[in-house]
């Protein structure tokens, strides 16, 4: 009997708990670069990219040959039973990308929620303080401290108590929406006004775009008066870079566009093309605050992961995919602005780099969030074989997150398609 996607669902939904979600009723077969295709041979132009996973796109030659050749070494050995080398190596080259101007030094880890939560760690255990402010929006994971750090209940805590206590929210600067960079400010200010005073706040974690809040962008100007913020206070600054990391935005991390550095900075998601991996990467000094044994894992900055990582980094060299970055998210832009001019329900497109959103509203009223033709136009681009995603508190955005390694005839495709959907349903 041959596989089909009705078939495996119907095994999916027996063998795996519902709080799994999936967006698309789809079961992959095998991909290549910004193409995937299923168990039934239908072929897909993906513009979901495993939710910014794989910017050098899917099975990047380079990154194989180094996956291939690791397995010949050594998969597993535990780094801190037996060290390795691609484990420093990775290590080095994430110091020197990330961004400030002071000695770095970096913990390699699983996933993306546990590097923020190890972020937190150092962070404590570097300022002797316990508290954290977070944002209105945020996404920074789905274990139970990152999920106190998420601005967003339904679906990711719903139903499972209180998070963790210590954490304070503050609002996210969003001129669409009307919080300025004073606003934004200002309620961090009322935090040590009303909740806790600056001495009891280790940290203050941001996204520089917001992820599954939506694409915004944080405002140069907020970034810099949030930095001296927290130096006046002796507070940490966090970047959570997970998903804008690795050349999304069209830098390397997000935050050398924003005229600061962060303290710590965390990363993930596309790092390793796809292999996980994971990290923290900051001020030496706040690095080695916690002695040795407090932080790790068994499958921490593994053999196979790393030399994906290291071949990721060869490839935004050699391809020269920032530039690319831009190239697509330019031509990417210029599209669905295009469409948007022969709809109102499009109320804004927005990006950095190829970080890439369309928020939907109702008659061009962006107060007004449309969550149903979200919806709708993902259903039907997959129809038309277009792999769409959406994000936003109110669920009304939809994002773009291409491999950077799309040919510009596949980006064309793929724009087709939403047109067309925009044009048969709204």
């Amino acid at each position: 009997m041959s596989k089909t996607n009705e078939s495996l669902m119907q095994r999916r939904t027996a063998a795996v708990p519902r709080g799994v979600g999936q967006i698309h009723p789809i079961f992959a077969e095998s991909a290549k670069n910004a193409t995937v295709t299923d168990v039934e041979g239908r072929e897909f132009i993906d513009f979901a990219g495993g939710i910014a996973v794989l910017n050098t796109g899917h099975l990047h030659p380079k990154v194989v040959a180094a996956v291939q050749e690791q397995l010949t070494k050594l998969t597993h050995t535990c780094f801190q039973v037996l060290a390795y080398e691609p484990y420093v190596e990775l290590c080095e080259k994430v110091n020197a990308r990330v961004p400030g101007d002071f000695a770095k030094k970096t913990l390699l880890v699983t996933t993306g929620s546990e590097a923020v939560e190890n972020s937190i760690k150092i962070a404590r255990a570097a300022t002797g303080r316990a508290g954290v402010i977070a944002f209105t929006g945020g996404y920074h994971g789905r274990t139970m401290m990152t999920l106190g750090l998420t601005g967003k209940v339904v679906p990711y805590s719903a139903g499972m108590g209180l998070m963790p206590g210590g954490i304070f929210r503050a609002q996210y600067p969003c001129e669409l929406h009307g919080v300025s960079t004073d606003d934004a400010i200002a309620s961090i200010e009322r935090i040590f006004k009303n909740d806790a005073e600056p001495r009891d706040i280790a940290a203050i974690i941001i996204e520089p775009v917001q992820g599954e809040g939506g694409f915004y962008v944080a405002p140069k100007d907020f970034m810099l008066r949030l930095r001296a913020l927290c130096d006046q206070h002796g507070i940490l600054l966090i970047a959570d870079e997970v998903q804008t990391g690795a050349g999304r935005t069209g830098t390397f991390f997000a935050m050398e566009q924003m005229g600061v550095a962060a303290d710590l900075t965390t990363f993930a998601k596309s790092i390793a093309g796809g292999f996980p991996v994971a990290g923290v990467c900051g001020k030496a000094e706040y690095m080695d605050a916690i002695a040795p044994g407090g932080l790790g894992g068994t499958y921490a900055g593994s053999p196979i992961a790393c030399a994906a990582a290291l071949a990721v980094m060869e490839v935004f060299e050699e391809e020269q995919l920032l530039d690319r970055c831009k190239a697509v998210g330019e031509r990417l832009v210029t599209g669905l602005k295009a469409i948007q001019a022969k709809h109102n329900s499009i109320g804004e497109v927005r990006a950095l780099g190829a970080m890439i959103a369309m928020e939907l509203c109702e008659g061009g009223d962006v107060h007004k969030p449309n969550a149903a033709l979200t919806g709708q136009i993902v259903a039907k681009a997959r129809e038309k074989g277009l792999i769409l995603l959406s994000c936003g508190t109110y669920g009304n955005v939809l994002r773009v997150l291409v491999p950077l390694t799309a040919e510009d005839a596949l980006l064309d495709r793929g724009l087709a398609i939403i047109a067309e959907c925009f044009d048969e349903l709204a």
